[in-house]
C-alpha cells in the first residue's frame, strides 16, 4: 500500500532535503518496494527515481500521491542530483564510507537522518499494527499446523523448510529473519545456525521464526518437548519459570516506563530464582519493516515506551551444553498495557 511519510521525516531532519537510499527506508517512506531506488524530499515535495525495472510500476503506484517519479540517469552522479542543495540528511549508521567521503568532498554538509527515521518508525500507526498483526497470524497458523507434521529423523533443516513454506501459504512473501530451529542440547545457543541434527525422542525444540506480510515482521520462539523421556525435570521446572517471567512482563510493563525497567522486570524475577546468569540477551527489541528496530528493551535502553510501539517479550535462560529455553510473544502496547499480537499456546508443549 503506498504511503508517505517522507515530509513527516523530512521536518524532523534540519537539512536542505533528506535523501534516502536504503531500502527499508524507502519502503517505510512510501510503502513501495524495490532494490534500487532514490528518494529526494524537500520543501516543494518528492522525487523517487528509479530504473526501468521498476519505472512502471512506480508510475502506477505513485499515480494519485504527490510523489514525482524520474527515471535515474544513466552515468550521472549522485552529487549532481543533489547540486541545488548545501545540506543533505542521510542515515550514517547505513551509508558506506565510500558514500559519505564522496559527498563531503563534493561539498556537502551531511546531517544524520537516522535519530529521525528512528522517532518516526518507534511508533506505528494503525496499518503497520494491521500488517504486523497479519504477519502474526500467519505465524501462529503455521506453527499449530507445523506440530503434528514432526517426525523423529527430521533434521533442523527439514523443520525449518516446512515451517517457512506453511508461513508463505499462509501469506507471507517469505521470512523476517533466518529461521533458527535447534535440537538437544544445540537449543543453548541463543542464536543457533539451523543445521543438518536429527531429531530423536526427549529432544527439547527451540523455534525461532517469523515472517513478513506487507513488509511488516513478525517474531516468535517456542520451545517444547519431542516426547517426554522422564529425564527432565530440571527442564520442565526451568520453563515455568521462564513463563513466568515472560508473563510478568506482560502484565507490569506499562506506557510510561523505559526499556530498561522492562528488561528488568524479567531479569530481576531471574536473579531471584538463581537464573541471572544465564538470562545472556535483552528482554526484546522493537520491530516492523526489520526484524530489529529502535527502542529496544535493554538493561541501558533509557526510551519512554508509549502505546502504538511493537516489540518482543522474549525472556530466556540457557545452560550451555544442556538446554535452552525462550518464549517469545511480539507484543504491542495498546490503552497503556501489552496486548499479544503472536497468541499460540505458551504451556509445554510435549510431542
Amino acid at each position: 500500500m503506498v504511503r508517505n511519510n517522507c515530509k513527516k521525516v523530512f521536518r524532523g531532519v534540519g537539512a536542505d532535503a533528506l535523501v534516502t537510499l536504503n531500502e527499508d527506508f524507502r519502503f517505510y517512506l512510501t510503502g513501495f518496494a524495490s532494490s534500487f531506488g532514490v528518494l529526494i524530499t524537500d520543501r516543494e515535495g518528492t522525487i523517487f527515481y528509479t530504473d526501468k525495472r521498476y519505472l512502471e510500476a512506480a508510475e502506477k503506484a505513485f499515480f494519485d500521491s504527490d510523489i514525482e517519479v524520474k527515471e535515474y540517469p544513466r552515468k550521472v552522479k549522485l552529487s549532481s542530483l543533489l547540486s541545488s542543495y548545501k545540506s543533505i540528511a542521510m542515515p550514517l549508521s547505513k551509508l558506506t564510507a565510500e558514500d559519505y567521503l564522496s559527498l563531503k568532498n563534493s561539498g556537502f554538509e551531511i546531517v544524520d537522518s537516522t535519530p529521525a527515521f528512528n522517532r518516526a518508525m518507534a511508533v506505528k500507526s494503525g496499518e503497520e499494527i494491521k500488517n504486523i498483526s497479519l504477519a502474526c497470524a500467519a505465524t501462529d497458523r503455521a506453527f499449530c499446523d507445523l506440530l503434528p507434521k514432526i517426525r523423529e529423523g527430521m533434521s533442523e533443516n527439514d523443520v525449518a523448510a516446512e515451517l517457512e513454506y506453511l508461513m508463505r501459504r499462509y501469506g507471507a512473501s517469505g521470512t523476517s529473519f533466518e529461521t533458527i530451529v535447534a535440537f538437544g542440547e544445540n537449543s543453548s545457543v541463543p542464536h543457533h545456525e539451523t543445521g543438518l541434527k536429527k531429531l530423536k525422542f526427549g529432544d527439547v525444540v527451540l523455534i525461532d521464526f517469523g515472517c513478513k506480510v506487507n513488509g511488516y515482521c513478525s517474531d516468535c520462539t517456542r520451545t517444547f518437548l519431542f516426547g517426554d523421556d522422564n529425564n527432565h525435570e530440571k527442564f520442565k521446572k526451568y520453563y515455568d519459570l521462564v513463563l513466568q517471567a515472560h508473563m510478568l512482563v506482560k502484565e507490569q510493563f506499562k506506557s510510561g516506563i523505559k526499556g530498561k525497567d522492562g528488561d528488568a522486570i524479567a531479569r530481576d524475577f531471574f536473579a531471584k530464582h538463581g537464573l541471572a546468569d544465564y538470562f545472556t540477551h535483552s528482554l526484546g527489541h522493537s520491530l516492523g519493516v526489520n526484524i530489529h528496530e529502535f527502542p529496544t528493551l535493554s538493561q541501558s535502553d533509557e526510551t519512554v515506551f508509549e502505546d502504538g510501539m511493537v516489540f518482543s517479550d522474549e525472556p530466556g535462560v540457557y545452560l550451555a551444553g544442556e538446554f535452552g529455553i525462550r518464549i517469545e510473544d511480539t507484543v504491542t502496547l495498546e490503552g497503556g498495557k501489552v496486548k499479544s499480537l503472536t497468541d499460540s499456546s505458551k504451556n509445554l508443549i510435549i510431542l
